[in-house]
């Protein structure tokens, strides 16, 4: 008598794979999906009100309540501040942020998270490429009602600091607080981010280098971003552990 054959084990694609993980996260997926719309929408508008010349006013209102009322040139408070100002602005830049990103990636590479690694320069190169583009298109200009306090190279919509900020900081958050099961340290740590990400913005425009709309469009977009790069880090960390990658599937799920 003929044995029968023994079942047949298939590895299942790209696209059963992405289902099979969207299946098994539904909600937060879906949460996180609906919030990047919500923030494309949030842009789009920033975007058209500019356009549009509708943010003048309040543009100018901001900026100005920034500065002292009897010398538009001199920025509210003491010299000290300013000089926190340029310190809190250095956090969204490129030199820092370069710093940060390599020194992350260097120890994700250490620890065999190659995937991780490859979200966090994706998160920092993707949304520098994207803001200079962005720049381009739009193509606005500085605000010249005031003084610069910071050298600018770039035009000004949407902020490079504040939308590289958002991105760079918020999806380092988002690793970080899927290692930590305890809610106050995950807090902790999404503030910490969020808050930097928020100085970052108010001292463009405390330093007179932004309009308060560049500032929003910026972190609106960043923020997108760093969801579509929470997004892919969860993907990839679950691809991972069907290739049997402990290294990426050390971080927990």
């Amino acid at each position: 008598m003929q044995g029968s054959a023994a079942p047949r084990h298939t590895t299942p694609g790209p696209l059963s794979r992405a289902l099979n993980w969207l299946g098994a996260r539904e909600l937060p997926v879906l949460a996180a999906l609906f919030a990047v719309l919500v923030t494309v929408w949030g842009f789009v508008e920033i975007a058209e009100e500019v356009n549009e010349g509708s943010t003048g006013a309040f543009d100018r209102s901001v900026l100005l309540a920034m500065r002292n009322p009897a010398d538009p040139s001199d920025p509210l408070g003491p010299g000290w501040l300013e000089e926190i100002g340029r310190d809190l602005t250095a956090l969204g830049g490129t030199a820092v942020l370069t710093l940060v990103t390599l020194s992350t990636i260097g120890f994700l590479l250490l620890t065999d998270r190659r995937r991780l690694a490859l979200v966090v320069l994706i998160a920092t190169a993707g949304a520098l490429g994207a803001s200079t583009l962005l720049k381009q298109l739009y193509d606005r200009d500085r605000p010249t009602l005031v003084p610069h306090g910071s050298i600018v190279y770039t035009k000004s919509f949407p902020s490079g600091h504040s939308m590289l900020a958002a991105s760079t900081y918020l999806t380092l958050a988002a690793l970080l607080m899927r290692v930590q099961r305890r809610r106050r340290i995950k807090a902790f740590i999404l503030l910490v981010a969020v808050a930097t990400t928020l100085l970052v913005g108010v001292s463009r425009v405390y330093l007179g280098v932004h309009w308060p709309t560049d500032v929003l469009a910026g972190w609106t977009a960043g923020t997108g971003w760093a969801l579509c790069c929470g997004l892919l880090a969860r993907w990839l960390q679950h691809k991972g552990r069907l290739d049997g990658e402990a290294g990426d599937a050390a971080v927990g799920d």
